[in-house]
């Protein structure tokens, strides 16, 4: 603080100044209170003004005792309140650049102020720089309607990827005072720069985003492919020849991936789409197929539901397990006789159910249990493991239509009777149409007060398993009576001792739910037909139709 404070009037603080007694003041005289250690003013923050004796006709001067009005033209004026972010005045003098921009500043309201804004534009002085307002704050003040510029923000930090770090002196170039100086050519110099820095950001940029978008169209247009667009499948008939086992129970889906693995398709969409569309998904059997690799979906399936093409072996229904031995025999190129050898000496080993149990008392130990299917049969099978496959096969079906509950219901003695009744439907029956009203027939001459053949089945197909033969013509009547076998149905009462043959899935459903009726005989006329009756003569009539279409079948 200078020693030239600002008091009520314009005289200097002391006598001995040189200037005391030189000036005074248009209204007066009047001493100002010396000073005593303390300032006895009310400013006393404020530096001594030597021109603040000036007003301006009526305008304000020291000896009224008012505040000074604020003038923001005038540099020697009260300076504004401080900056209440800084606590600093601000500068008006600094760079040209650092003023912001010029807009009026209202007065202090009141009488002296209109006069002061009135006398400031009659008088105000050229040779004082002009101040542009101090920017106003939105914030609230101590009773202040405006606050001062608290100056240029600091720029926010440029990301290192894109800061300059070239060079630098030290200069603004853009200060127009650097013109001088090489400002002009160091901006020409700093744009170039930036502007090979930015192309550069701008192509890794590019390169990224172009590298993103064909990830996504990469990705996109195989999910789409796989999801919605055709299977992969392969062209033509194939070439070379391949062997593949498809397994038991395989679906169509499971059948395409068999496939696959073995290479003759390509995809095991395309082999389900191929099946379904030709409607021979139905025809398909598990087995070995001899195929040929790389073909098409539908190449492969005309050629599986083709028998040449299957290297399976097949056993059809109601097949006696003594021709299923020659078949397999033959189909492993063994010496006759093997397979049934393997069938006495292993039935225990091959997995038959309990309920079988007496089934090595039979005639044959596996009658009844070598389900008709497809099998796979590769050429290094062993007939031990084709048997127990078909075993395998018996068991699944038996379990899925409950022989052992369905036996109970029916009053039989065991599950065993159960496939009894379904392998003689199967045997006399012959088709499915009959199969019902054979069943029934069965039951009903099972019956205790069966008064048409007294608990007697009587029928050729037993006989003709008993002596291992196929024939209509079993002999007279008192030739079957003495024939004495436990199969015998024309002596012995009741069931035989087990099945005499491999009934398939209808003849089983036929023995489970069989028709309502009360047919004791029936007769086949001819492979088409087959005649039942209630009574014996009734029976007798038929039996005479049946006759004439021997007759007319020899002519």
């Amino acid at each position: 603080m200078t020693e030239y404070g600002r008091g009520y009037g314009s005289e200097p603080w002391h006598p001995e100044d040189p200037l005391y007694g030189d000036q005074g003041s248009s209204r007066g005289q009047e001493q100002q209170p010396q000073w005593d250690g303390q300032q006895a003013h009310r400013y006393p923050q404020q530096q001594a003004d030597p021109y603040a004796q000036q007003h301006y006709n009526g305008g304000w001067d020291g000896a009224q005792g008012g505040q000074p009005p604020y003038d923001p033209y005038d540099p020697y004026g009260q300076q504004p309140p401080a900056d209440p972010y800084s606590g600093t005045n601000p500068d008006y003098y600094a760079a040209p650049e650092a003023y912001p921009p010029q807009h009026q500043h209202p007065h202090p309201q009141g009488m002296q102020g209109q006069q002061a804004m009135q006398q400031q534009q009659q008088y105000q002085q050229p040779q004082h720089p002009q101040h542009p307002e101090p920017h106003y704050d939105e914030g609230t003040g101590a009773g202040d309607d405006w606050r001062a510029d608290p100056g240029p923000r600091e720029p926010e930090p440029e990301h290192a990827f894109f800061a300059d770090h070239g060079d630098d002196d030290g200069r603004d170039d853009l200060d127009p005072r650097e013109e001088g100086r090489g400002g002009r050519e160091r901006r020409g110099k700093k744009n170039k720069k930036n502007k090979r820095r930015s192309g550069r950001a701008c192509l890794v940029v590019t390169l990224l985003f172009a590298g993103a978008v064909g990830t996504v169209g990469y990705f996109g247009y195989d999910f789409i492919m796989s999801h919605f667009g055709p299977a992969p499948d392969y062209e033509g008939e194939g070439t070379g020849e391949v062997q593949v086992d498809i397994p038991e129970n395989s679906t169509i889906l499971q059948m395409g991936l068999a496939l696959k693995r073995a290479g003759v398709v390509k995809s095991a969409d395309a082999f389900s789409e191929a099946a379904t569309d030709s409607k021979k998904d139905k025809v398909l059997q598990p087995g070995t197929y001899s195929l040929r690799k790389h073909m098409s979906a539908a190449s492969a399936v005309e050629l599986m539901v083709d028998p040449k093409s299957r290297n399976g072996l097949t056993i059809r229904e109601g097949l006696r397990s003594g021709d299923v031995y020659k078949l397999i025999d033959t189909k492993l190129h063994l010496k006759k006789g093997t397979t049934k050898g393997v069938a006495k000496t292993e039935a225990k080993s091959l997995g038959l159910p309990s309920w079988a149990k007496n089934a090595s008392k039979l005639k044959d130990p596996l009658e009844g249990f070598l389900y008709p299917s497809t099998y796979s049969v590769g050429e290094k099978a062993k007939p031990a493991a084709v048997l127990k496959q078909m075993v395998a096969r018996a068991n699944q079906v038996y379990e899925q239509h409950d022989l052992e509950g369905n036996a109970q219901k029916l009053h039989l003695e065991s599950p065993m009777q159960l496939l009894t009744v379904a392998s003689l439907t199967q045997a006399e029956g012959k088709y499915k149409h009959d199969f019902d009203r054979v069943a029934r027939v069965v039951y009903n001459r099972l019956k205790p007060d069966n008064t048409e053949t007294y608990g007697l089945l009587d029928f050729d197909s037993t006989v003709n398993y008993a002596r291992s033969q196929s024939t209509l013509d079993t002999g007279s009547v008192d030739d079957l009576r003495n024939f004495n076998d436990p199969y015998n149905t024309y002596k012995f009462k009741g069931l035989p001792p087990g099945p005499i043959g491999n009934p398939g899935e209808e003849a089983i459903r036929s023995a489970i739910d069989p028709a309502k009726g009360n047919w004791y005989y029936f007769v086949s006329i001819n492979p088409e037909k087959t005649l039942f009756a209630e009574t014996n003569e009734e029976h007798e009539r038929n039996r005479r139709i049946y006759l004439k279409e021997q007759e007319k079948a020899k002519q």
